[in-house]
């Protein structure tokens, strides 16, 4: 048996400049892994298939999983005849803004790429991630970095101190298909500081790594459900130095300088939010 950790991931930053021909948009992000992670565990079977499963009742175990679409690329690409069963003890919220999909393909990649002895590098893993999905090659590297294209253009940044994040998700699922199909990528004006996130970053300074947070998907999905909104606003009334929405929602998380503000935020968020995570920089 084999594991391999998949880590959650926040958007410092989140920038659209254009929707490209392709239909996907370009894009510009600072992204952050933190220590949240879904678990995945591999089985070497007797038959040549792919059988999954997983703790939350209500994940697709077939083609719609993209844990099963890394091990049929995997399989194709390689030539490999031989079965596997995956499974996946899932911790990070599903359809959250937190890439658990796509980091859970990125962990099944380097997974069976250990089981199958196929001695790939991360960089080949992540050129065959981004067949799946945008976010799949930076899951495949994690820390911290700039994604650019549709996101599978990675940049990474050095590593930063282990802020504390307090992440909480209302009881909704937003769909990331829906909120950039409403976007009017145009009509921005407000975008995101990427320069002035990565010095923020360098420097270690809480306040100033939250005074460059920015995500020009918040205001399509505050539209959408204005609950996330209002959740934002308590966010910031609680003491977090920094609040943002990750991804196109409905997460949003809340930057902190000290652990005891960030137990004390995580614990005044419990009354609001069922799902609620304490977790620093990973």
């Amino acid at each position: 048996m084999w594991t391999e950790k998949a880590q959650a991931k926040i958007n410092l930053t989140l920038d659209v400049h254009r929707k490209r021909p392709d239909g996907y948009h370009e894009v510009e992000m600072v992204m952050q892994t933190v220590d949240l992670s879904d678990h995945l565990t591999f089985t070497e079977t007797e038959d040549d298939g792919i059988h999954l499963s997983c703790t939350a009742p209500y994940i697709p175990l077939d083609q719609r999983n993209l844990v099963y679409q890394a091990a049929q690329l995997m399989k194709s690409t390689y030539g490999i005849r031989k079965g596997v069963g995956i499974h996946i003890e899932k911790r990070i919220p599903v359809a959250a803004g937190l890439a658990g999909g796509s980091s859970d393909a990125a962990a099944a990649l380097r997974g069976l790429n250990r089981v199958w002895g196929l001695g790939q590098s991360l960089d080949t893993l992540a050129e065959l991630g981004a067949k799946i999905g945008s976010d799949v090659p930076f899951c495949m590297y994690g820390g911290t970095a700039i994604a650019r294209g549709r996101g599978e253009q990675i940049e990474p940044l050095p590593k930063v101190a282990p802020t504390w994040v307090v992440l909480v998700k209302p009881p909704i699922a937003v769909s990331t298909a829906e909120v950039y199909g409403r976007l009017r990528a145009d009509l921005i004006t407000d975008h995101p500081d990427t320069a002035g996130m990565v010095e923020a970053l360098r420097t270690g300074d809480v306040r100033r790594i939250s005074a460059k947070l920015g995500n020009v998907l918040e205001p399509v999905t505050f539209e959408m459900y204005p609950e996330v909104e209002k959740l934002k606003a308590q966010l910031l009334k609680f003491g977090a130095q920094g609040a943002l929405m990750s991804g196109s929602g409905p997460t949003l998380f809340a930057l902190v300088e000290r652990e005891a503000k960030a137990v004390r935020i995580y614990n005044a968020l419990r009354g609001f939010a069922r799902e609620v995570y304490l977790c620093r920089f990973y």
